[in-house]
């Protein structure tokens, strides 16, 4: 029997996504890119989950596209969702990536889609594109200098080097570093923490961040209300109130 190049598992209202491909370091293939994104699919469309993790098995995160599956002519891109099902899908669910080893390539690029980024000591992060004469195009080049000092950003891009988890800690890109093999234990416990709150809420205010950047100054609240009014008049935000009154956890509904 074939094990599965992708992996799901639904606990406690947190799926795990593991891209399970050790023997290539978990790099992206056709299988994998099928994989990701009908897990994706289902995180999106199920109401008993509220966060979903992606991961790698055996010890590293991902080592990006598969270059011999390239040479194959195999499709690593999915149809709205972009390379390996993911970093052009739009999720209004948070998502964490649990990094160990590598993350380099698309790898990285997967990472840089999530909202939040654990890493162990050892992770190593790049782009290394440049060095065989490719581009970081799966949002590599758009995202990074987005979510960290541009000059840093160009440093990773031109060179092609990878840098440690620690080194882009300092610059704001990591959420916590963690010992060696304690990734995805360490994203279990943020994904616990975010799944305590209002769905409805999580996913209006990953929306108005998701959105804002492009908004005029003149406009911004004028937008950013229109995605999160429904939220004041939820079921949930009645629920929310009265729990706190009544001091007790909340029971959300997504309504």
């Amino acid at each position: 029997m074939t094990e599965q190049s992708v992996t799901l598992e639904i606990e406690a209202g947190i799926a795990v996504v593991t891209i399970n491909r050790p023997q290539a370091r978990n790099a992206v293939d056709g299988a994998v890119t099928i994989g990701l994104a009908a897990a994706l699919d289902s995180v999106e469309t199920r109401g008993d989950i509220a966060v979903g993790i992606i991961t790698g098995a055996g010890g590293h995160f991902c080592a990006g596209m598969d270059l011999k599956a390239f040479l194959r002519g195999e499709t690593v891109r999915a149809s709205g969702k972009g390379f390996a099902g993911v970093v052009q899908a739009v999720s209004d669910k948070p998502w964490i990536a649990a990094v160990e080893g590598y993350a380099l390539a698309g790898g990285f690029e997967i990472a840089l889609w999530c909202d939040l980024i654990i890493a162990s000591q050892a992770a190593k992060f790049g782009l290394p594109e440049v060095k065989r004469g490719l581009v970081a195009n799966a949002g590599g080049l758009l995202r990074l200098p987005r979510q960290m000092p541009p000059r840093i950003a160009a440093e990773m891009v031109l060179t092609g080097d990878a840098m440690s988890a620690e080194a882009l800690a300092v610059h704001g890109l990591i959420n916590a570093i963690v010992p060696e093999g304690q990734a995805l234990i360490a994203a279990k416990a943020f994904a616990a923490r975010i799944a305590l709150n209002g769905p409805l809420a999580l996913a209006a205010s990953k929306r108005v961040m998701r959105q804002s950047a492009d908004w005029r100054s003149e406009e911004m609240f004028a937008a950013q209300n229109a995605i999160t009014a429904p939220v004041f008049v939820s079921a949930d935000a009645k629920e929310g109130a009265r729990a706190f009154a009544e001091k007790r956890p909340p029971v959300w509904t997504g309504a």
